[in-house]
C-alpha cells in the first residue's frame, strides 16, 4: 500500500498505456474523448446508475451562492458534454438580478463540445459558452472567474500541478475551487466490490456499447493511478489554495475537492 501511495504522488499527471510525455498522454486522451463523444452521456448515465447526475447537482447546489451573485463568472473545465454545466445553470438566481451569472465551458475535444452546444440550446436565462480549449493552457485573463469547477475531468489532465497553477491564474481572488473525482472507497468491502466493477464488468460494458475498448479500459487505471484525496489536497495547498477540504460521498466512490484562491 505505502509503494502505490507513493507511486501515485510521484505521478506527475495522466498516462495512458503507451504514453511516456504529457504531449503524447494530452493527445491520447483528446482522440479518446473525442471517439466517444457520440456515446458518452448513454455510458456515463447506465455505467454509474445515474449517480453522476446526483454528484452533479450536489455540487451545484454546494456553490449556489456563488452562482446566485448577480454577474458571477463560472467556468466549468473539462466540460466534456456540459452535463455539470447545465447542473450549474440550474441553480437558483436571484430573480431581481439584472445579470445572471455568466457559465462558460472548456474542452479540448471538439466532438464533445458539439454535443455540448446542442444540449445547451435554449436552457434557461443563464447565458451560456463553449470555448475549445486546453486545460492547461486556458485562454482567459487572470481572475476572470469566481468558481472553477471541473466533474471527472481533471483526472485526465497530463499534469495535476500545472493544471491547479492554472486553475489558480484564472480565478480571482477568494474565488473558488470544486474538483470532483472518483475515488477508490477505503473499506476493504466496498473498495473490492468497486475494483470488480470498474476492472470487469465496465471496461467490458464500455467497449460494446461506444466501440472502444481503449477508452474504457483507461478509465480503471486512471482511477487507480489518481493521486490520493490528501494528496491532491496537499498538492492544492501548495498550489496556491486556502481553506482546502475534501469529503467522499457514495461509500467513497467520488471525492469533492475545494478550495479558494488565496488573496
Amino acid at each position: 500500500m505505502n509503494r502505490e501511495r507513493a507511486t501515485r504522488a510521484r505521478l506527475s499527471g495522466t498516462r495512458p498505456a503507451g504514453t511516456y510525455d504529457e504531449t503524447a498522454a494530452s493527445r491520447q486522451v483528446r482522440e479518446m474523448f473525442s471517439r466517444i463523444a457520440p456515446r458518452y452521456d448513454l455510458l456515463n448515465h447506465l455505467l454509474s446508475l445515474r449517480f453522476d447526475v446526483i454528484w452533479r447537482k450536489r455540487l451545484a447546489r454546494r456553490f449556489a451562492h456563488i452562482l446566485a451573485r448577480p454577474g458571477a463568472r463560472v467556468l466549468d473545465v473539462c466540460c466534456g458534454t456540459a452535463d455539470l454545466t447545465l447542473a450549474l445553470a440550474e441553480a437558483p438566481m436571484d430573480s431581481a438580478a439584472s445579470e445572471p451569472a455568466r457559465l462558460v465551458g472548456a474542452d479540448f475535444a471538439r466532438p464533445m463540445l458539439v454535443r455540448a452546444r446542442q444540449k445547451a440550446a435554449g436552457r434557461g436565462r443563464r447565458r451560456l459558452e463553449f470555448v475549445e480549449a486546453d486545460a492547461l493552457s486556458l485562454p482567459f485573463a487572470d481572475g476572470t472567474f469566481h468558481l472553477v469547477a471541473t466533474a471527472f475531468g481533471f483526472r485526465n489532465l497530463a499534469n495535476y500541478a500545472a493544471g491547479l497553477k492554472e486553475f489558480r491564474r484564472i480565478l480571482a481572488p477568494g474565488g473558488s475551487l470544486a474538483i470532483l473525482e472518483f475515488a477508490e472507497p477505503q473499506r476493504a468491502l466496498f473498495r473490492n466490490l468497486f475494483r470488480f466493477y470498474f476492472h470487469r464488468v465496465l471496461p467490458a460494458v464500455g467497449a460494446v456499447v461506444s466501440g472502444s475498448a481503449q477508452a474504457y479500459s483507461y478509465l480503471p487505471e486512471s482511477v487507480a493511478r489518481f493521486p490520493t484525496p490528501g494528496d491532491l489536497a496537499e498538492l492544492m495547498q501548495r498550489s496556491g489554495f486556502s481553506g482546502v477540504a475534501f469529503e467522499s460521498w457514495t461509500a467513497g466512490i467520488v471525492t469533492m475537492h475545494s478550495g479558494r484562491a488565496s488573496v
